[in-house]
């Protein structure tokens, strides 16, 4: 399991970063998800993701708040909507986005997923916010094979740095072609929801029967880790878990510590078969 992982601009982030979807729309849980965050700061994951969709802004702030005073140890994403996707949205979806984070630079800026604005344009617009310096690097979030082509074929689309999609034990499709054909590229996955949601996926028997062979520094090992484990096995992926509480922030880097055996993926393969076709992109 790699620890960091290398981007095609010679960045290097680490592979386990944090997600905040849903972050900031419960008031009572801002002061548990400003702690989470701020910890797992302090812990290494300077990776943190959010969307100018999420809440409508409201994690961008939570965001915005955790960061203050440290945004030197971040490596910061955030998404603009497709329907921002045009020149001029893209310049003012990233610069409300740069007030609601109270920083004066993203350091990777995402399409959340493809829209009805041609990608020359959108290009056009990252390579402007890159050359002002708002941006440090640009890529996309939910794009399926044929978009990834369509986009290499696109003048600029080779500035590309990363590709964030659904990845997890219960949605495997990408590894029939999408994972190995951006590794192709050197474009890095991020894994969004890479231990599932809504918990169904965790209270898979073979998931549990796995977790309680295997053990960390924090004591026997959960479900959810033994999920993260599985995602983070694949070379050049960045997992970025959420974590609204400083305890499932700790469980989840505990998983590094986690080596899965063949025989533990064996029967991971048995409960959730990977795919033998290509299989259209699933989002949520």
């Amino acid at each position: 399991m790699s620890m960091t992982v290398k981007l095609r601009n010679g960045t290097e982030v680490p592979a386990l970063g944090m997600g905040t979807w849903n972050m900031g729309d419960n008031a009572a849980r801002r002061s548990e998800e400003l702690e989470s965050l701020r910890t797992g700061i302090e812990l290494g994951l300077r990776v943190i993701d959010t969307a100018e969709m999420y809440g409508n802004g409201r994690s961008e702030n939570v965001v915005g708040e955790a960061i203050s005073g440290i945004r030197d140890k971040v490596f910061l994403v955030t998404k603009v909507l497709p329907s921002n996707g045009s020149r001029k949205g893209v310049a003012q979806a990233c610069r409300n986005s740069l007030n609601r984070l109270k920083t004066d630079h993203i350091d990777l800026y995402l399409l959340h997923w493809r829209g009805a604005v041609p990608l020359a344009e959108t290009i056009e617009a990252f390579e402007k916010l890159r050359d002002e310096g708002l941006i440090g690097s640009w890529g996309v979030s939910n794009f399926d094979v044929k978009d990834m082509q369509e986009l290499d074929n696109t003048v600029g689309g080779d500035q590309c740095v990363t590709n964030q999609i659904l990845y997890s034990l219960d949605h495997r499709g990408v590894e029939f072609d999408l994972l190995a054909d951006d590794q192709r590229r050197n474009i890095a996955t991020m894994a969004y929801s890479p231990i599932g949601q809504g918990g169904v996926l965790l209270r898979n028997e073979v998931l549990a029967s796995i977790a309680q062979k295997h053990k960390t520094s924090l004591g026997g090992a959960t479900p959810a880790q033994i999920a993260l484990t599985w995602v983070l096995r694949q070379p050049d992926l960045i997992a970025i878990p959420k974590a609204s509480s400083v305890k499932h922030l700790r469980e989840n880097i505990a998983a590094r510590e986690i080596k899965l055996s063949d025989e533990d993926l064996a029967a991971l393969d048995q409960a959730f078969p990977p795919p033998k076709h290509h299989v259209s992109l699933e989002m949520i």
